[in-house]
């Protein structure tokens, strides 16, 4: 059996993250997956890491793990310094997923089932039966136009480039040169795929419903939104005049 590596990069998800930990745990049981957690949290001063340090030293011990770090650093190296533990601890896959219930865990299975025919698979919102819920216009303005963007300036053809629900197989992560990537949020989401095509690896998508966060704030703002835009620029340019960048 494959075994997984759950990364969950976590900033103030105390109200959310113990119930979602036991959730994972409980599909994992249910449908036989092998899967473990570790959560990357930036100094959450709500005390989330106190939370999960509590979970891994009594029911979930040897499955759940935590990175600690100095402070909110961002996304994209808390999803690197997940893929660099998971490396090596030798697992097969992994996993990135929000710590907000905005990716639900019953998606897993399909998600691990696609992986026998492809080599990053995406929990989509934008292929058919996938979608969004409880989303105001403007969120859905911004998600639709930096996937369309993506389309057309990085030619990505997986439907959701923005999404953060994914799974690695473990020769993906292998491949890259994750020190070079310096994006982080929507850019590091759209840097990670454009670098995946462009060594070839296949991508494969399932339909999910993503459901705004049950309690907390959204982290999405203008500047992530900002550094988009850059990062799609910059890769742009990299394509269309064979700029070099580092794999």
């Amino acid at each position: 059996m494959c075994k997984a590596m759950i990364i969950l990069p976590t900033y103030n998800e105390k109200e959310n993250i113990s119930a979602l930990i036991t959730e994972i745990f409980k599909v994992a049981k249910t449908d036989g997956l092998s899967l473990n957690i570790v959560v990357v949290d930036d100094n959450s001063p709500d005390g989330t890491g106190r939370v999960v340090d509590r979970l891994a030293k009594g029911s979930y011990k040897n499955k759940l793990f935590i990175i600690k770090r100095a402070g909110k650093l961002g996304l994209g190296t808390a999803y690197i310094a997940g893929f660099k533990f998971a490396l090596k601890k030798q697992y097969d896959y992994a996993i990135t997923m929000d710590a907000d219930f905005s990716h639900n865990p019953r998606y897993l299975p399909a998600m691990l089932a696609k992986m026998q025919e492809c080599d990053i698979c995406i929990g989509s919102r934008y292929v058919p039966h996938g979608g969004t819920k409880n989303w105001g216009l403007s969120r859905k303005i911004i998600s639709r136009g930096a996937n369309t963007l993506a389309h057309l300036m990085l030619g990505l053809q997986a439907r959701d480039c923005t999404a953060g629900f994914r799974c690695y197989k473990r020769g993906v992560l292998e491949s890259l040169n994750l020190n070079a990537i310096h994006s982080n949020g929507f850019s590091f989401l759209m840097e990670m795929l454009y670098k995946c095509q462009e060594k070839g690896f296949k991508v494969g998508e399932v339909p999910i419903i993503f459901e705004d966060r049950r309690v907390g704030i959204s982290k999405i703002s203008r500047k992530e939104v900002a550094k988009a835009l850059i990062t799609l620029s910059r890769f742009t340019l990299y394509r269309l005049f064979g700029g070099k960048h580092e794999n």
